[in-house]
């Protein structure tokens, strides 16, 4: 069994996490929440060939609520084959309580119980296996049960590897199931291999991050930026961009003609044209005002569009042919207003929207990554809840 899309597996007396960064980038994780969001699942997944008709995992959940909501189902999705066979969710394990409404965030944990997803009436014979992990919360393997002389083998490898990098709106955690995030979406469509470093909150041109993909098996890299930075106001115009360039930069040091894809931010209507902070709000997000004084280089979203393409295709266009730029209106923009519930976050139609049109203008024809991917694009609906198949 290959756990896929993480980059370790941390030992405990009883079980193993997967975490999405390396483990040397922990001493530099800024801080516990960041620390969470990279234990969380996005896109990791549980990946081998069996005979087995039925599969249980045996696992400790520990999932986010916000202060004052319930805390949602945590989803398991299973593949066979490429198809989706079954979701299966859990109220079971731990709750980390968040209150957004603080800067930073405060947050008290509600101790829970493992839990057990069984998967069964899968297909008789050797088959490819995904079982995806969730994407709203981190996950403890404790067991790993198939049928009683059931065989099993390594996985074979399909596709070529895409790596993908941004923030909440890449993390999904309001997408339906763990194939609802809209990178796997795009995966699935594209017939490539997803590694997800999608991280809520956490999208602000790290050095680690940008050393991590430096060091990663990819084929092609693409890097949604911007939207946190105007959330926590963590960047004036002034160090943006050379932070950019050097994000890039590092990445290039081992990369030097991977196809890298710089994404500008989706439409965030209360950001569009003020500056951060952002802070939840009731159900809503809203933008915090500050003193004039503090705001000069503070920046806006359309302001961090106008960066990205002028960096993507003026100041790096002459000596990176392989550097491309997608404006992330293209991606979900006025006419998708309707799909941010909260005015930040896409809602799960929202987010298949968003993979569906990645996939065509970053894998199709005429795209930064036309020549990536072996397969050809699945195009059953990825819409429905747990409808979307896996290619791993």
């Amino acid at each position: 069994m290959e756990v896929v899309g993480a980059l370790e597996l941390r030992r405990s007396p009883t079980g193993y996490s997967p975490r999405r960064l390396p483990a040397w980038t922990a001493p530099q994780i800024p801080d516990a929440f960041m620390d969470l969001i990279v234990q969380m699942t996005s896109g990791v997944r549980l990946a081998f060939r069996t005979t087995a008709t039925c599969i249980e995992l045996d696992a400790m959940v520990t999932a986010i609520r916000l202060e004052g909501e319930l805390r949602a189902p945590t989803v398991f999705d299973l593949a066979v084959s490429g198809a989706h066979h079954r979701s299966e969710a859990t109220d079971s394990g731990n709750t980390i309580v968040v209150d957004l409404s603080r800067i930073p965030p405060g947050a008290r944990v509600e101790p829970g119980a493992p839990c057990t997803l069984r998967f069964d009436a899968l297909p008789p014979g050797m088959k490819d296996v995904a079982l995806w992990l969730p994407q709203a919360a981190a996950v403890e393997l404790r067991a790993l049960r198939i049928d009683a002389g059931a065989e099993v083998a390594p996985r074979v490898r399909t596709g070529r590897r895409w790596v993908h990098y941004g923030s909440s709106i890449s993390h999904c955690m309001e997408a339906a199931t763990p194939l609802g995030i809209w990178p796997a979406v795009a995966a699935r469509r594209a017939g490539v291999e997803l590694l997800s470093l999608g991280f809520a909150g956490q999208c602000h041109l790290d050095g680690f991050v940008a050393r991590t993909i430096r060091e990663l098996d990819a084929d092609c890299i693409s890097a949604k930026v911007g939207i946190n930075i105007v959330n926590a106001d963590s960047m004036k115009e002034r160090c943006f961009v050379p932070a950019l360039h050097a994000f890039l930069d590092t990445i290039r040091e081992r990369k030097p003609v991977t196809p890298i894809l710089l994404v500008s931010p989706i439409l965030c209507p209360i950001a569009e044209d003020h500056v951060g902070p952002t802070v939840r709000a009731g159900d809503h997000e809203v933008v915090l005002d500050g003193p004039a004084e503090l705001r000069p280089g503070s920046l806006t979203l359309r302001r961090i569009r106008e960066i990205v393409a002028d960096v993507v295709e003026k100041r790096r266009a002459g000596g990176d042919a392989n550097q491309h730029h997608l404006d992330g209106l293209a991606l979900f923009g006025e006419a998708d207003a309707g799909d941010l519930p909260d005015g930040l976050h896409p809602s799960a139609a929202g987010y298949a929207r968003i993979g569906e049109r990645f996939a065509e203008r970053a894998f199709g024809t005429g795209g930064a990554f036309a020549t990536v991917g072996a397969q050809p694009p699945n195009t059953g609906s990825p819409r429905a809840k747990g409808a979307s198949p896996d290619r791993s």
